[in-house]
């Protein structure tokens, strides 16, 4: 069974001190990597950005909607891309904009493993990874937004509420030897790792990319 997929990008990137789905990785934005990769093993893809905020272009087939109301967290972002999938598609991977190092075959892990769930999440270095689960989209939404008509915003309290199933890191391993699905990037310094990790030049290049974009 092939998955949708929610891409979350509206929050506000403050360690990061600019829009991380604008930073440039190599010849791509970092959104336009994340959606690119997600879409090997999902489809259709929806990405969930803040009110009014400028991303870069993506295809055609990807869907763009908007928090409803902004600075309430992922869970909002969640509540939005689930609304907004066919009708057709059960299931739903959610990741965020910052992982340049996906991996499409853990979305496919994810979904060999959810079985009867309404949730499957890993639980990776001893934390739960809900932005980097599959959801049963029809069971889910009612859940998420009674969280969310009650402001319980903590995403712990999504996998408290869910049949979920919690993989560890030894059911992983084998489709991502280095967890880069969960690896996040929310410092500059964050950011010129894994440039580096993924053979692109340096930090300044991105800047110019940047650069440019506002000129």
């Amino acid at each position: 069974m092939t998955p949708g997929a929610v891409i979350l990008c509206g929050g506000e990137s403050r360690r990061m001190g600019r829009p991380k789905a604008w930073l440039s990785f190599g010849p791509e934005y970092l959104l336009q990597r994340v959606v690119r990769l997600v879409g090997i093993a999902a489809s259709p893809v929806v990405v969930v950005g803040a009110p009014e905020q400028e991303l870069p272009d993506l295809l055609p087939d990807v869907r763009v909607v908007r928090d409803s109301i902004a600075g309430r967290g992922p869970l909002q972002g969640l509540a939005a891309g689930l609304a907004a999938m066919p009708e057709s598609v059960e299931l739903v991977f959610a990741t965020a904009t910052d992982v340049p190092f996906l991996e499409p075959r853990w979305i496919a892990r994810l979904v060999e493993r959810i079985g009867n769930a309404d949730l499957v999440v890993p639980k990776i270095g001893g934390y739960l990874q809900p932005l980097a689960a599959v959801y049963r989209r029809r069971t889910m939404l009612p859940v998420i937004e009674n969280l969310l008509a009650g402001s319980r915003l903590r995403v712990r309290e999504l996998v408290e509420a869910a049949r979920a199933v919690l993989l560890n890191e030894e059911d992983l391993r084998d489709v991502d030897l280095s967890f880069g699905s969960v690896r996040n990037l929310n410092e500059p310094a964050d950011y010129d790792r894994a440039l580096h990790d993924a053979g692109f030049l340096g930090p300044m290049t991105a800047d110019s990319h940047d650069r440019d974009r506002l000129a």
